[in-house]
């Protein structure tokens, strides 16, 4: 399979079928550029999550392929970063550790992996927060611990589960602002889903939205904004006619579905 130059990789002609029948996903196709921050928008239970497990190595498809430009064959998990949409912390391990733990696995001892720890945790505003157990954080703290987590070996690409989902909305828009200044620091790829038109819009390059299972791409939109985003964004004009344009195909697709 050939990709695009600028590609990184690209899911080519999925389907994705669960031991219990359940097809999550059918006929997907969907390629991923370098740099860009690239949005999975769709109804609870379409498939967004099996795509990025699929792109993580952490599940193989049924049918297609995952395909890497490049040497497809190499293992790439660790050119990724995961963040799920529980924290998912070592609630016995403090932030630091926590935040060691991808490093540790790679055979790094805690005095080693200091400074990158440190790096890290500076980066989501948390190094005063090192010696802090998950237990006395808030909620949006220990969302911060675990892209710090994601973040600590420079990845070449995250991907996002829902992260904020369960966060109030001042605390969501707050981190949607500290993930894009991340990403404009890091430059490296994001794949996020979501199923919040107005999140998808915040945050998006790319928006694709996915049919209700099982998941195939139904439309994709490019989001033609400002780079640097945030509150002025979200309260402009522009902001309110992308996420109409959005809505609506979204809407329209899924009424075409049902039909």
């Amino acid at each position: 399979m050939t990709l695009p130059p600028t590609a990184i990789l690209a899911l080519h002609r999925v389907e994705k079928c669960y031991e219990n029948g359940v097809q999550a996903l059918s006929n997907f196709d969907l390629t991923v550029f370098g740099n860009e921050f690239l949005t999975l928008l769709g109804p609870s239970g379409c498939g967004k999550s099996t795509v990025l497990r699929l792109i993580a190595g952490l599940s193989e498809p049924t049918r297609g392929a995952v395909a890497w430009a490049g040497a497809s064959q190499v293992d790439h998990r660790h050119e990724i970063g995961f963040v799920f949409q529980e924290p998912t912390l070592m609630p016995w391990a403090n932030v630091a550790d926590n935040v060691w733990l991808p490093l540790r696995l790679r055979g790094l001892s805690r005095r080693e992996a200091s400074r990158q720890i440190a790096e890290s945790l500076s980066r989501v505003g948390l190094e005063a927060f090192a010696a802090a157990y998950p237990r006395e954080l808030s909620g949006g703290m220990k969302m911060r611990v675990s892209i710090a987590r994601a973040l600590v070996m420079r990845p070449r690409l995250l991907l996002m589960d829902e992260p904020f989902g369960a966060l109030d909305e001042i605390t969501r828009f707050r981190l949607n602002d500290d993930l894009l200044r991340l990403k404009a620091d890091l430059g490296c790829t994001v794949v996020f889903v979501t199923h919040s038109v107005f999140e998808s819009v915040s945050l998006s390059d790319r928006v694709v939205v996915m049919s209700p299972r099982p998941g195939s791409v139904i439309a994709e939109l490019k989001v033609d904004a400002p780079d640097r985003r945030g509150e002025d964004f979200r309260v402009s004009s522009r902001y309110g006619e992308l996420c109409r344009a959005v809505s609506k195909v979204l809407s329209e697709a899924m009424a075409d579905k049902e039909a």
